[in-house]
């Protein structure tokens, strides 16, 4: 069986990684927290396994913020582009930023996570499920 295979950068060029494995179920979170780290309405993040995640050029950019007491959001020092999150309680996997991937993917969004709290000016114009919140597993 074939791995999945994915690139990805930012802004600059100047972060590429490359994704070994899978890419989870892509969310569209509208929380205060990504549209401020994204500026833009909504994040869209997928779970990937930090295990498949391979940095390989930029490490000296690679830079974190500890914006909660258990999220950590990393992006490039040099453009700003955010390209994943590190989760306290998810150890094991990343939440990837999908505008950072080079490769053409194939799957869409699955759903609209904290619509509750979406910015006032922000409609959302699909047929997604929608959650107030974070859905239970």
């Amino acid at each position: 069986m074939q791995e999945n295979f994915y690139t990805g950068s930012c802004l600059c060029g100047g972060i590429q990684y490359e994704i070994h494995g899978d890419i989870g179920e892509i969310v569209q979170c509208h929380c205060q927290r990504c549209r401020k780290a994204n500026g833009a309405a909504y994040a869209v993040n997928a779970p990937i396994r930090k295990a498949d995640f391979k940095l390989i050029q930029g490490e000296h950019l690679f830079k974190k913020f500890q914006s909660t007491e258990t999220t950590q959001r990393c992006f490039c020092g040099a453009c700003g582009s955010p390209i994943i999150s590190i989760k306290a309680e998810t150890p094991d996997f990343y939440r990837l930023r999908i505008g950072t991937l080079d490769t053409p993917l194939a799957q869409k969004p699955a759903m609209h996570i904290f619509a509750a709290s979406k910015a006032e000016w922000d409609d959302i114009c699909d047929h997604l499920p929608q959650y107030a919140e974070r859905p239970s597993a």
